[in-house]
């Protein structure tokens, strides 16, 4: 029996959510080791427990209270809460990693160029409610068919006119000879929370992965960045630092005319940044990764 203690997430066993998933929970504190049948990582230093499943299975579990979080596609979760009339689970955060997009694509040569030009048309898509709810909301009437893997196929077995599918570089569509016409739906991993009530423990180890989840979503891409610099020059100097407001300024030891300035950069921070900050007097730079923050 599952020790209600101890905090239950699901993460997707195998697939381009997987790593970044484990990663974000390494990043957020947890050591794990991971039991022999490969199904579960074991928390060593909290009482939180990954449960590696399909994709496709996270959503249930969440909302069945099987599991206490899960860390799934945007597009699979919507899929999943269009069949339910009640929230079947809160979307607690949308993470930084899994961008794909659920586009319309037509063979190249269909003439079919807009989602208008798929009325009576079929659509062959593995996520059949998106689908239709993208095509009524536009008033479009078509068939959708659905099919469990390899849609992009479809239109050359003549299952279908169109398809409905993900897509992150395009080259499966062009490798089949398809188009894109229409953008259905843009998403990103997101990290779901169960609907029922967790024990005291449970939910309070919750709130803490959830504020550390914030940490490190605020640095992503962030640097922070050490200079020096001539007081006279710290308005333009703070001007070129890319996504700074207010830099910390401090003083050098012995030295009147002349100041350190530490700042945390939310954007990039390129040579070309470094060569202006030097030609404005900035000297002893030195740029590092920022891997959390907590405001």
């Amino acid at each position: 029996m599952a020790d209600p203690r101890r905090l239950k997430v699901a993460v997707q066993k195998s697939g381009r959510l997987t790593d970044p998933s484990l990663e974000l929970m390494v990043r957020c504190g947890l050591r794990f080791s991971r039991a022999r049948d490969n199904l579960v990582c074991y928390g060593e230093n909290m009482p939180i427990d990954l449960l590696l499943v399909r994709d496709d299975d996270i959503p249930q579990l969440v909302a069945d209270g099987d599991c206490d979080a899960g860390i799934v596609g945007g597009n699979v979760a919507r899929e999943f809460a269009l069949a339910h009339d009640s929230e079947p689970f809160r979307t607690a955060r949308t993470l930084d990693f899994g961008s794909c997009r659920l586009c319309l694509a037509t063979p190249v040569d269909s003439g079919l160029d807009t989602p208008a030009s798929l009325a009576g048309k079929r659509v062959a898509t593995s996520y059949p409610r998106l689908t239709e709810s993208f095509l009524r909301g536009i008033g479009i009437d078509a068939e959708v068919v659905l099919l469990g893997g390899a849609v992009e196929i479809a239109p050359r077995l003549g299952k279908a006119d169109a398809i409905c599918d993900l897509v992150s570089t395009g080259q499966t569509l062009r490798a089949n000879h398809l188009k894109e016409i229409f953008t259905v739906d843009e998403s990103r991993a997101c990290l779901i929370t169960s609907p029922h009530p967790l024990p005291d423990t449970a939910s309070t180890l919750l709130e803490r992965i959830l504020m550390r989840v914030d940490g490190v979503l605020a640095v992503n891409g962030s640097k922070y960045i050490m200079l020096h610099a001539p007081r006279a020059k710290i308005a333009e100097i703070t001007r070129l630092l890319p996504g700074v407001e207010a830099p910390t300024v401090l003083p050098l030891d012995g030295c009147t005319d002349r100041v350190a300035i530490h700042a945390v950069c939310t954007e990039s921070v390129f040579w070309e940044t470094l060569e202006a900050l030097k030609g404005a007097g900035a000297s002893a730079m030195l740029v590092l990764p920022v891997e959390k923050m907590l405001a």
